[in-house]
């Protein structure tokens, strides 16, 4: 489910979801303001998903949230 297998393809996996919502986080943006952007997208599916998405965008240091924004960070 994290990382696309042999039955789970890229784009269905959480790391796949996770570089969609890069793409639309070309800004800071509350996490409301973010989930109204990916929210239609087949992929991102449901809000459980998109915040497990974050989690694991956050575990790993790509994104950080700064008063109350969440911003690409930038390594």
């Amino acid at each position: 489910m994290i990382l696309p297998t042999k039955h789970i393809s890229t784009s269905h996996s959480l790391l796949g979801v996770g570089a969609t919502i890069l793409e639309h986080l070309y800004q800071p943006k509350t996490v409301s303001s973010l989930w109204s952007a990916v929210a239609t997208i087949p992929e991102v599916g449901t809000f459980e998903r998109f915040v497990l998405t974050l989690d694991l965008l956050y575990t790993i240091g790509a994104i950080e949230m700064e008063m109350g924004l969440l911003r690409r960070c930038h390594q």
